[in-house]
């Protein structure tokens, strides 16, 4: 072989090299999944215009969120929020107690607000709609699990993108929480909850968990642990939450908080 033709090979080969370094990062992005690929971008760098030019975006669609939810709900009256896992069947019988809470509500006087999905969502809904009573969905847009039920009130029915916005309506616009057996969602709802009335960020109102059997390891992790053992809340602050196994003593203890005061949105 010749000596250029040597030099073309060397020429061909570091090329190809080169090549190959380019595209290698490439191809590691493709493999990639989207939860890796998020990560990857939240470390990537941006110019100052990139930056200001997507947080604006962001505040103006949260702006957003918060007129429509204020607008649409600012008249609605008193309600209870009713919170559960959305995975919960219709053959469940919490399903069937969430379905019986709402009615009973909404014969006491209050409109029933959930998180517009399946589940023990629907079921709430589904027991205020079926009385006649306000039934209002606060969707949210998730990968899984999450789609509008059929009984909310076409006026009355709000889609988010932003959790934080979501649960600002949950909170001002409701009177009490029910909170049937859930996950992580509904244990984020409780204790945001429990948590602004706690630092008296908001005026209380009436938390009702329901299903002892389900609840009690955590009132007793929490009374035992938390508190007796840590010290890290005061004895008042388990006040705040009451335990009961049925729909009549759910509503009950909504009727007897409220028996001694006037009804009006958390403002």
């Amino acid at each position: 072989m010749t000596t250029e033709s040597k030099e073309t090979v060397h020429r061909s080969e570091t090329q190809s090299k080169t090549q190959i370094e380019k595209d290698l990062p490439k191809r590691d992005e493709l493999l990639l999944t989207p939860d890796e690929q998020r990560i990857k971008e939240a470390f990537s760098d941006r110019n100052w215009n990139e930056v200001k030019t997507a947080d604006s975006w962001v505040i103006f669609k949260v702006m957003a969120e918060f007129v429509e939810g204020f607008d649409k709900l600012a008249k609605i009256g008193p309600c209870v929020s009713i919170f559960g896992s959305a995975r919960t069947k219709a053959d469940n019988p919490y399903y069937k107690m969430a379905e019986e809470i709402a009615a009973k509500l909404v014969r006491h006087g209050y409109g029933v607000i959930t998180g517009g999905g399946p589940g023990i969502m629907e079921a709430g809904n589904k027991g205020a709609f079926e009385q006649g009573g306000k039934s209002v969905g606060l969707n949210i847009e998730l990968p899984f699990e999450q789609h509008s039920n059929i009984y909310i009130d076409p006026d009355k029915s709000i889609n988010f993108d932003f959790f934080f916005v979501r649960k600002v309506m949950f909170v001002k616009y409701a009177q009490g929480f029910v909170v049937m057996p859930g996950g992580m969602g509904t244990l984020d709802e409780l204790f945001e909850a429990i948590t602004l009335i706690q630092t008296k960020k908001i005026a209380r109102f009436p938390i009702v968990l329901v299903g002892r059997s389900y609840w009690q390891g955590l009132i007793d992790w929490i009374e035992n642990v938390m508190l007796g053992e840590e010290h890290n809340i005061n004895p008042e602050d388990m006040k705040l939450i009451r335990v009961v196994d049925t729909p009549t003593e759910a509503v009950t203890a909504i009727d007897e908080f409220y028996s001694k005061y006037l009804l009006k949105p958390n403002f």
